[in-house]
């Protein structure tokens, strides 16, 4: 690796040969440590945060619990008709805790109850269903009273459950029936209600044998702290308000799962707590009670997130929770030990690194034991909950949306943990000091340089000063060749041409017509007009002013005959023009100081054509320009490397050109970057196979994880936006939260890597300042929908045809409004966000204010780009504007005005923009 560079006499710089990094036992023994270190501090974490609670110890036996002999999701009003021996298996192990059952229906299969509960010694409240429905009434109160007449352990019939409540029957009507069946039975006749309803309906009360009161504190806001007081304060208000009645709590529980409901907050540790407080406090007051329920029910997802999960039991027919004993989760270390071996599993890639320091394994080892306490709670919750095929089916696919959403923040976390703590870059080709002109010196040799400039409807005074800055490069043996191509028009190609007369026989001028291969195509005909002793190729665009060191500098480099490539970065003269033109230089800085930085340390760089040096033969054992992309300079450079070139990278800036003239040219350039990203990977996917191409296993890690970067997290965030708008009525109107844990606080901590990613590495690397920095930020944010919609043209198209990026200043903004599409699904995004707030006004979910939080947060791309699109066309996009204002603010107050960017001459006026190449 490239550890300094050095001037050796004569002015020539030294590159050292790229010996590999040298691992010493005591930096392996260090890493080692550390990773034992956090791997036990995640252990001791789990061990401190272990959840046990005591409460008291119930050894009784439970008077009633609630029992519905179903399985699975399918509704009983459907196909989900219990088996008798299901239900004996079901009664055989209630019979162990519990002297009663309760019933709320008598047809369907639950018929067959009461007589398989009297094998097991075991009284039965028999129910009949009331609803809306005239018949089916009908049919439940016959089969109640039958069953009440033919089975000695029925103690009670209850006509109706929250009848009443849910409005399906007036209260005069449902005494009716009460009446009806009281006649007919020679038990206690009731109906079910919540307790409120008896209170407001004394009638009722007055029509049964006893009150059957529904207490249930969850769906009341109650904590769990507070749900066994509330429960005897009701029963106690009940009683005093019937004097003499019995009086019995018909239902009572708590949820071991769902979301919360404004105070009160489901869960297993609740739910145990909560039932051994009751029993306890109901034994020691004589209180009648009924539990609700006996086991989980997977098809009460109607019910809200809570519905399935008010069993005793759950769904499997075990235990959930133990009546004796500090409350404590049996799964806990079963979980620990999925986290810790992820967490290992994980940090086993850092063995690999080059020589990374304390800090740099502690803090990639750290983020792999959080992804695997992550998945540890991913695995609870898979294994804690019943899914119906439509939330399967979403949980899966929001688990695989995560997936590259998880590793994406895994390879920023990388990043920051290589830059802020990592080694100092041991390839990177740093400037050198002041050098001797390259001209002196008989014994020096300088291979042939030639420089190819391809032109497409350039402004010809702009094309001029890039070629008298070649002109004027230190560098005595190069020529350049200048190919116009598919520009008839001679206002454009004829000053050209006279321009390169003049500047004497280094210069070769071509204008070719009908070319075809976009810019490639050009570039091959610049190859067949090279100098036969040529021995590097040179490529800059037509708009880039070079420095007069950039050869002297760098074909050095090429002195190791194993070097096939040196890149240096681009750059720009204009970013003062205007405010967009700030952030949009800014922004692109961020990619030449950090990213090609790293990736030059795995000899894994992305070549972009300007400012950009080749050995020839290199290029031809690559296969030249390929005319099957619309990025052949990326196509080209992973070419070169697959078939085992080094390369080599600087970040000193060699040239300068132009920004794109409008926001419009900004995102089609970044558009054919990124369409022409995913034909790249569509065409070299099958290279990064075992075997096909010299490709290490770095630079495969390398090239992979930077398209994930890049291309799959932009393509992933309008993805996930999308879904998640889809499921705003879901969420707001079917009682149906997003699972926090899993599925949305993911997200927002993969939102705050990416923003400590960009925050950190800019600070560390970017040398610009805070406000260019951030309106950077805004720039990146602002081309995700165009980057996803470039990928998705590449799924379904093979070509598009090249657009050229319009520079030079003459080219009009365009009267359509420039980010209409990120404005609509922006606006969406946050309209959903409004209405799951709205919505929730009352339940107050967590799990869905943090889902609105999520929608506003994946809006900020959209709204970046809606922001760019109105200051381009605002007079704050000017810094005269700024200027003016700052001037005219001192003097009102009566101090000196700030210095603030000036603003620059106008450019050299070009044609409009030319969108598609002339065929």
């Amino acid at each position: 690796m490239i550890a300094a560079v050095s001037v050796e006499p004569r002015g020539r710089v030294r590159f050292p040969n790229n010996a590999g990094p040298v691992w010493f036992s005591r930096e392996m023994r260090a890493v080692i440590a550390v990773l034992l270190f956090v791997t036990a501090a995640h252990a001791g974490l789990w061990g401190l945060l272990q959840d046990k609670q005591s409460a008291p110890d119930f050894r009784g036996i439970l008077p009633s619990v609630s029992y519905a002999p179903f399985e699975g999701t399918a509704h009983p009003d459907v196909d989900n008709i219990p088996s008798s021996e299901k239900i004996r298996a079901d009664l055989k192990k209630l019979a162990t805790f519990t002297k009663a059952i309760r019933l709320y229906s008598s047809t369907g299969g639950v018929e067959l109850v009461p007589p398989i509960a009297a094998e097991f010694g075991l009284k039965v409240t028999v129910g009949a269903w009331i609803d809306k429905n005239v018949d089916r009434n009908e049919r439940e109160i016959d089969a109640a009273i039958n069953l009440a007449r033919r089975n000695s352990n029925v103690n009670g019939v209850v006509v109706g459950n929250e009848t009443v409540y849910r409005g399906e029957q007036k209260v005069e009507d449902l005494i009716e029936l009460i009446k009806r069946v009281k006649k007919s039975v020679n038990v206690p006749v009731t109906t079910g209600e919540i307790w409120n309803i008896w209170r407001d309906y004394p009638q009722l009360g007055y029509s049964v044998d006893f009150i059957a009161a529904h207490v249930l504190p969850y769906w009341e806001n109650f904590t769990d702290r507070q749900a066994v007081d509330q429960a005897v304060d009701r029963f106690n208000l009940l009683r005093d308000t019937f004097p003499g009645k019995r009086i019995v709590i018909a239902e009572f529980g708590w949820p071991s799962a769902g979301y919360n409901l404004l105070n009160a907050n489901p869960g297993p540790f609740e739910q145990a707590s909560v039932l051994r407080n009751f029993v306890t406090r109901a034994e020691a007051i004589g209180m009648d009670y009924n539990i609700v329920e006996a086991i989980d029910q997977p098809w009460k997802f109607f019910e809200g997130g809570v519905g399935p999960y008010w069993g005793i039991l759950n769904a499997s027919r075990q235990p959930k929770f133990a009546w004796t004993g500090p409350i404590v989760n049996e799964n806990y270390w079963k979980l620990a030990v999925i986290a810790l071996l992820v967490g290992i599993l994980l940090s086993l890639p850092i063995l690999r690194l080059s020589e990374p320091t304390v800090m740099q394994a502690f803090v990639l080892s750290a983020a792999a034991n959080g992804v695997g306490a992550w998945a540890a709670t991913v695995f609870a919750y898979w294994a804690g909950h019943y899914f119906v095929f439509g939330s399967a089916f979403a949980l899966t696919l929001g688990l695989i949306l995560l997936v590259p959403l998880v590793l994406i923040a895994m390879a920023r976390i990388d990043e920051i943990a290589a830059i802020a703590f990592g080694r100092d870059p041991r390839r990177l080709i740093v400037k050198p000091g002041t050098l001797a002109p390259a001209t002196m010196g008989d014994s020096v040799t300088f291979p042939k340089v030639s420089i190819h400039i391809p032109a497409y409807f350039e402004p010809p005074e702009m094309l001029k000063q890039t070629l008298d800055a070649v002109a004027r490069l230190d560098y005595p043996n190069f020529e350049c060749v200048v190919i116009i191509n598919n520009t008839p028009d001679p206002a454009f190609w004829q000053p050209i041409q006279d321009h390169c007369r003049a500047l004497g026989e280094r210069f070769k001028f071509i204008n070719a017509e009908k070319v075809k291969g976009f810019k490639a195509g050009a570039l091959r005909i610049a190859m067949d007009r090279t100098a036969v002793d040529a021995e590097i190729i040179g490529i800059i665009d037509a708009d880039y002013v070079v420095q007069p060191d950039w050869l002297k500098d760098l074909v050095p480099a090429f002195a190791d005959p194993r070097v096939g490539l040196v890149q240096a970065p681009q750059d720009h003269r204009d970013q003062d023009l205007s405010l967009m033109h700030y952030m949009m230089n800014g922004e692109y800085a961020g990619f030449f100081d950090i990213g090609m930085v790293q990736r030059n340390e795995e000899n894994a760089i992305i070549v972009h054509g300007t400012m950009c040096l080749i050995r020839r033969a290199a290029m031809d054992m690559a296969g030249g320009w390929a005319g099957d992309t619309i990025c052949e300079d990326t196509d080209l450079g992973l070419g070169i490397i697959e078939h085992g070139w080094l390369t080599h990278y600087t970040n000193h800036r060699y040239g300068h050109g132009l920004l794109p003239d409008t926001y419009e040219a900004f995102k089609k350039q970044r558009h054919r970057w990124a369409y022409g990203g995913f034909q790249i990977v569509k065409k070299h996917w099958r290279r990064f196979l075992p075997g096909a191409s010299r490709l290490t296993s770095d630079q495969k890690r390398e090239f992979s994880l930077g398209w994930l970067n890049w291309l799959g997290a932009e393509s992933l965030g309008v993805l996930v936006a999308l879904l998640n708008l889809v499921w705003v009525p879901i969420v707001a109107f079917a009682d149906i939260a997003i699972p926090d844990k899993i599925l949305t606080l993911p997200i927002i901590a993969a939102f705050v890597v990416s923003l400590a990613h960009f925050i950190v590495l800019y600070r560390l690397r970017v040398p610009v300042k805070w406000g260019q920095m951030l309106g950077a930020m805004v720039a990146a944010m602002s081309v995700q929908w165009t980057v996803c919609r470039a990928v998705a043209q590449g799924l379904i198209t093979e070509h598009l045809a090249f657009a050229r990026t319009s520079k030079g200043g003459l080219s009009r903004m365009s009267i359509e409004f420039q980010a209409f599409w990120e404005a609509v699904i922006g606006v969406l995004l946050l309209i959903g966000a409004g209405v799951l707030i709205a919505s929730n006004s009352y339940k107050q979910i967590r799990e869905i204010y943090i889902f609105a939080g999520v929608l506003v947060l994946e809006s900020l791309p959209f709204l970046s780009a809606v922001a760019i699109a109105i200051l381009e066309s605002s007079r704050i996009n000017s810094f005269a504007f700024w200027r003016n204002t700052g001037v005219r603010t001192a003097e009102l107050i009566g101090l000196r005005p700030v210095s603030l960017p000036t603003v620059a001459a106008p450019s050299q006026k070009v044609a409009s923009e030319v969108h598609r190449e002339a065929s």
